[in-house]
C-alpha cells in the first residue's frame, strides 16, 4: 500500500507524467461529449427497443464506446480502425514486404503501417456508416431520410469516427497508453452507472444467487486475467566476456522475459471484430429482395444466434487470434540475432538459429497455455447466459475482460515512465 501511494505522489508530482495524464482525461471529456449528440431524428423509444436483449449491438455497442445506444456522431466508434488494423496484421502474413516494414524498419516501419490502416479506416468507415442507416431506417428507429439526408448523415458518421480515431492517436502519443483501447474502456466505464440503475430497478429477490454467481465470475475472470498477464517465463541469458585494453567486460548473467499472453487484449477485441462484422452485413442483406440471399442471411444468423456454437467460434477465433498477433509482434529470428550481435547467449544453446527455434519453442508452449486461458476466460460468459438465459452476462464480461486488460495496461505503462523518471 506504502510503494502504490509513493509512486501516485511521484506521478503528481512530476509535471511531465502529470500532463499526459491531463491530456487523456480531456481526450476522453471530448469523446464523451460527442458521445452524447444523436443524429437528427431519432425515435428513442424504438431504439431502446431495438437495443433491449440484443446481444449483437450490446456487443458493438462497447466498441463504439457507447455511441451506439445513443445514435451519435461516433455511432461507429473505433469499428472501422480496428477492422483495418485487422486487415493490415493479416496483410503482413501474404505479403513479405509488408511484414518486412512492420518488423525490421523500427519505428519509421511502424508510422507508415499505421498510416496505411488510417487511410483504409476512411472507405471502412463510410461503408459501415451507409449499412447502418439502411438498417435502422428498415426498422423505423431512424426517419426515411431520402438520397440528401441519406449522404449527409452517413458523412457525418464517418467523419465522427475517423475523428475518434485521430483521439486515440493523440492519446497514444501525446498521454499514456493506448489510445484506441483507453476508448473502449472509456464507453464502458461510462455505462455502468445506467446497468447499475437498470438493475436496482429490476431487482428480483429470487435471483440473488445468480447476481453472486456473477459477482463470483467477475471476480475470477479480474483475478485470472491479472495472473495471467503478468505471467512470465524467463530465458537465461549470458555475455560474453571481452577484453579491451585493460579491462574486462561482460560476463554478466540476465534473463529474457517471454509473457505468457504477448498479445494482451487485442486477441478480444480481434475476435469480436471478426464475428461482429459479418453479422452487421448479414442483418443488412437480410431484407433484400432476393429470397436466395435473403433464405441464406436468415439463416447464417440463427446458427450464430445459438449461444453453443457462437462460444465456440468465439473461442476459437480467440485462440487463433492469440497465437496471430504473437507472431506478428515477437520474431525470435530477430530475437537471436540481437543476442548474438551484442554477445549475448542462452547457456547450452548455440548461437543464431538454433537460439532462435529454442525461443520459438518456449514461446509456443506459453502461448498455449495464455490462448486456452484467455478463450475459456472470454466464453465463460457465454455459457453463463446459456444456462441463465440473461443476455447481459455475456456482454458484461467481455466489457469486464477488456476493462481489465487495458487498466493492467495502462498501470504498466505509467510504472514504466515512473521508473524511467527515477533512473
Amino acid at each position: 500500500m506504502n510503494n502504490f501511494l509513493s509512486k501516485l505522489s511521484l506521478v503528481f508530482k512530476d509535471a511531465t507524467l502529470r500532463k499526459r495524464i491531463i491530456f487523456v482525461f480531456a481526450a476522453l471529456a471530448v469523446f464523451r461529449l460527442l458521445a452524447v449528440i444523436p443524429i437528427p431524428g431519432v425515435d428513442a423509444f424504438q431504439l431502446d427497443q431495438f437495443f433491449s436483449g440484443n446481444q449483437f449491438l450490446g456487443l458493438l455497442n462497447i466498441f463504439s464506446g457507447g455511441g451506439l445506444s445513443n445514435l451519435s456522431i461516433v455511432m461507429l466508434g473505433v469499428a472501422p480502425y480496428i477492422t483495418s488494423s485487422i486487415i493490415m496484421q493479416l496483410l503482413t502474413i501474404m505479403s513479405p514486404k509488408l511484414k518486412a516494414i512492420y518488423q525490421e524498419e523500427g519505428e519509421a516501419g511502424r508510422k507508415k503501417f499505421s498510416q496505411y490502416s488510417r487511410l483504409i479506416t476512411i472507405p471502412l468507415a463510410f461503408m459501415q456508416g451507409f449499412a447502418f442507416l439502411t438498417l435502422l431506417t428498415r426498422q423505423g428507429i431512424v426517419p426515411d431520410l431520402g438520397m440528401f439526408g441519406l449522404i449527409t448523415n452517413v458523412l457525418v458518421i464517418a467523419a465522427g469516427s475517423i475523428l475518434l480515431m485521430w483521439i486515440g492517436e493523440l492519446i497514444s502519443e501525446f498521454g499514456i497508453g493506448n489510445g484506441v483501447s483507453l476508448i473502449i474502456f472509456a464507453g464502458i466505464v461510462a455505462g455502468l452507472p445506467s446497468t447499475l440503475n437498470q438493475l436496482i430497478f429490476t431487482f428480483d429477490v429470487s435471483q440473488i444467487p445468480l447476481y453472486l454467481g456473477f459477482i463470483v465470475a467477475g471476480l475470477l475472470i479480474t483475478a485470472g486475467v491479472v495472473v495471467v498477464t503478468e505471467a512470465e517465463r524467463p530465458i537465461p541469458i549470458t555475455y560474453a566476456k571481452r577484453v579491451r585494453g585493460m579491462k574486462q567486460y561482460g560476463g554478466i548473467s540476465t534473463y529474457l522475459p517471454l509473457r505468457v499472453n504477448q498479445a494482451g487484449v487485442i486477441p478480444i477485441i480481434f475476435a469480436l471484430s471478426i464475428l461482429l462484422f459479418p453479422q452487421m452485413i448479414l442483418n443488412f442483406v437480410v431484407n433484400v429482395d432476393s429470397q436466395i440471399i435473403a433464405s441464406i442471411s436468415s439463416f447464417i444468423l440463427r446458427v450464430l444466434e445459438n449461444g453453443w456454437i457462437y462460444g465456440a467460434i468465439y473461442f476459437l477465433l480467440v485462440f487463433l487470434f492469440t497465437y496471430f498477433y504473437t507472431a506478428v509482434t515477437f520474431d525470435p529470428d530477430s530475437i537471436a540475432t540481437n543476442l548474438q550481435k551484442s554477445g549475448a547467449f542462452v547457456p547450452g544453446v548455440r548461437p543464431g538459429k538454433t537460439t532462435s527455434e529454442y525461443i520459438g519453442k518456449i514461446l509456443t508452449r506459453i502461448t498455449l497455455v495464455g490462448a486456452l486461458f484467455l478463450g475459456l476466460i472470454a466464453v465463460i460468459p457465454l455459457g453463463m447466459q446459456a444456462i441463465t438465459g440473461v443476455t447481459a452476462l455475456a456482454i458484461g464480461g467481455t466489457a469486464l475482460l477488456i476493462a481489465v486488460s487495458v487498466v493492467i495496461d495502462l498501470v504498466r505503462k505509467i510504472e514504466a515512465q515512473i521508473s524511467m523518471r527515477e533512473y
